[in-house]
């Protein structure tokens, strides 16, 4: 049986003009700059990349914070461009969001079960006593404890915080949760519990995941699908599996080559990276990466590799199409 396409990007395009100062033009920064990808229903698409390379932007077009410049997003086949206010309010409670900081997502003024009841306040006609129920209900899957509805946010650990977070986006009983960076800020031996929970809650409630992260170790265990983003371009996209078992764009490899790894098997040659991340108000010609990459010819500087299917996975490398990696 074929898998059923939840969410679907096509060309996904999010430009923003800055100012650059007085008497100058305006520039255009290109966050995200055609993007396509989709997400089967129950599966976790992994959203992998450095600071800067558009993650983040993604994240507020696709639980429609943001509109994008150009490009379509739809949601169960339903175009998301042009719906009415009325549809856009019931397409925001199917895809919800986990943030990176359980510190600063929840509402310090507020118990546990007004914050998990707010949703339904604002969406449902449930009385005081259903909303209730269903915030203790979705407490005991995220597991939090009865007592627990009554108390502050900073009553509770940083892992205990993220459950209340993760409780708060399943209120809506939503398809699709976006996780942006949703265990950096937890110590890793909590940040394993919280990995644990999504993927048992996955299975539970049939969710699709896109998981937001910069940390390849994090995705490796989660993910069906990784998708590796430069400068607001995705360089290569295939399973978790390919993925972690043979990464060909150099700059996959550098990512990983700089997760530490366990088994020794699956450690590969450290690659290093040249200076820093350009800037994306000014990109470099040619292939993004070129002038980070030890690998990069002339071809690479003048021209944009296309992100072909090659070796099993979606790759945009001139190296790796002319056989030189």
């Amino acid at each position: 049986m074929s898998e059923q396409v939840l969410l679907e990007a096509r060309d996904l395009k999010r430009h923003y003009e800055v100012s650059l100062g007085a008497f100058k033009p305006k520039g255009t920064v290109k966050a995200l700059d055609g993007v396509s990808f989709s997400v089967a229903r129950g599966k976790t698409l992994a959203v992998v990349g450095e600071s800067g390379c558009g993650k983040s932007t993604l994240a507020k077009l696709l639980t429609l914070i943001e509109q994008p410049t150009d490009g379509e997003l739809l949601l169960d086949g339903q175009p998301v461009q042009g719906a009415t206010k009325a549809d856009i309010a019931k397409l925001r409670q199917k895809i919800q969001i986990i943030f990176q900081n359980p510190y600063g997502s929840l509402n310090p003024r507020q118990k546990v079960g007004a914050i998990l009841e707010e949703p339904l306040v604002i969406n449902t006609t449930l009385s005081k006593s259903e909303r209730r129920e269903k915030a203790l209900a979705i407490m005991r899957k995220v597991g939090l404890k009865e007592e627990h509805y009554n108390r502050y946010p900073h009553m509770f650990s940083g892992g205990q915080r993220q459950r209340i977070a993760i409780a708060r986006g399943l209120m809506m009983n939503p398809s699709l949760v976006v996780a942006d960076e949703p265990v950096s800020a937890l110590d890793v031996s909590v940040q394993a519990q919280v990995l644990n929970l999504m993927m048992d809650l996955q299975e539970e409630l049939g969710l699709s995941y896109i998981f937001i992260s910069h940390d390849l170790s994090v995705v490796e265990h989660i993910a069906d699908e990784v998708m590796v983003m430069y400068l607001g371009r995705i360089v290569e996209k295939g399973s978790s599996e390919t993925l972690f078992a043979d990464p060909r764009h150099p700059y996959t490899r550098a990512l990983l080559s700089s997760t530490p790894r366990l088994d020794p098997s699956k450690r590969i040659e450290k690659v290093k990276l040249i200076g820093e991340l350009p800037s994306p108000l000014n990109p470099p010609s040619g292939c993004p990466f070129h002038g980070r990459c030890q690998f990069a010819n002339d071809r690479c500087t003048t021209e944009v590799p296309p992100l072909q299917t090659l070796e099993g996975r979606l790759i945009a490398c001139h190296g790796v199409e002319e056989g030189r990696l």
